[in-house]
């Protein structure tokens, strides 16, 4: 593939404007790893060194990085982002994250900005975008490189937590600009399919929606393709080849991290845990926590509090 070439003046203004949003972000973040602002949906994080993997469930969203680097792998697939390269999800994905690049004097400095895709849609409506060729669902996950346009926009949605007053009226109109960079960037086209009403990928993502509202519900997998308007040989592969994994390991996974969620924050014993979130053998629950986190229930929680207290 041939590169393309970027003039060193715009090289120069990328990387200025890199070093801006990781000042801003070092500032936000100097008291907190993890900063919750009051932009709607926005993020902001510090790691001051390199982390374990940790497994999670990645929502739509796009992810940015100012200083360091995240390698996060789903399935099979490895995606690493840094400073010249964003992450888009389109979808709930599980995953297994891991901060590859960070230290105290340059913590890892990054953000996430959730992603509507009903605001997608809209968007794509009212810009008369077309719609998206015709192709294979792909996975829901995918890198980007990031430009300035975007960077820029990021950079004032970011300002406006210091004129908070400002963000109701503005922070609507930048978000739907960085919607818009997006569609119009290297990974629009995933973006577009996914919000398109009718394509297959739309379809799963619908489907997708159901299971993570539905999780403790017995699965049909008939059920799910007749909704998707799939045979249930189809919806099984394209499920798969858009989340790396089966329904039924897509249901699994999002059980085991509520349970290990009511463990931690409510203090619920694990036969309790896995009863609410739709297990009927403590012990199947046993076996498949173990094989998720890498630890029985019990010894699992009592090292993320020690952790937590460290």
């Amino acid at each position: 593939m041939k590169e393309k070439f970027i003039p060193e003046s715009d090289n120069n203004d990328l990387e200025a404007a890199i070093g801006t949003v990781g000042k801003t972000l070092a500032r936000l973040t100097e008291k907190e790893e993890l900063h919750t602002t009051a932009v709607p949906g926005l993020s902001l994080f510090r790691r001051p060194e390199p982390t374990e993997p940790i497994t999670g469930m990645y929502e739509p969203s796009i992810c940015l990085v100012a200083q360091g680097a995240k390698r996060v792998r789903l399935g099979d697939d490895t995606f690493v982002y840094d400073a010249h390269h964003y992450l888009i999800t389109s979808v709930h994905l599980p995953t297994v994250v891991q901060i590859v690049e960070a230290s105290p004097e340059k913590p890892y400095l990054g953000l996430r900005l959730m992603l509507d895709l009903r605001e997608i849609s809209q968007l794509m409506v009212d810009s008369n975008l077309p719609r998206p060729r015709v192709q294979l669902s792909r996975r829901g996950m995918a890198t980007g490189e990031v430009t300035l346009p975007l960077l820029t926009a990021f950079q004032r949605l970011i300002d406006l937590l210091a004129e908070q007053q400002d963000i109701p009226i503005l922070a609507p109109i930048i978000q739907r600009e960085i919607i818009y960079r997006l569609l119009v960037g290297d990974q629009g086209e995933r973006l577009r399919q996914i919000a398109s009403a009718g394509s297959q990928s739309h379809q799963i993502a619908r489907a997708i929606a159901w299971l993570k509202g539905n999780f403790t519900q017995p699965l049909s997998i008939d059920v799910l393709a007749e909704q998707a308007s799939m045979s249930s040989s189809t919806f099984h592969h394209h499920f798969r080849s858009m989340t790396a994994v089966s329904p039924l390991q897509f249901q699994k996974q999002l059980r085991l991290q509520e349970a290990r969620r009511l463990m931690l924050a409510e203090r619920l014993d694990a036969a309790n845990a896995a009863f609410q979130v739709g297990y009927e053998s403590p012990s199947q629950f046993s076996r498949e926590y173990n094989r998720l986190f890498g630890a029985p229930p019990l010894r699992d929680i009592t090292n993320l509090r020690h952790m937590a207290v460290a």
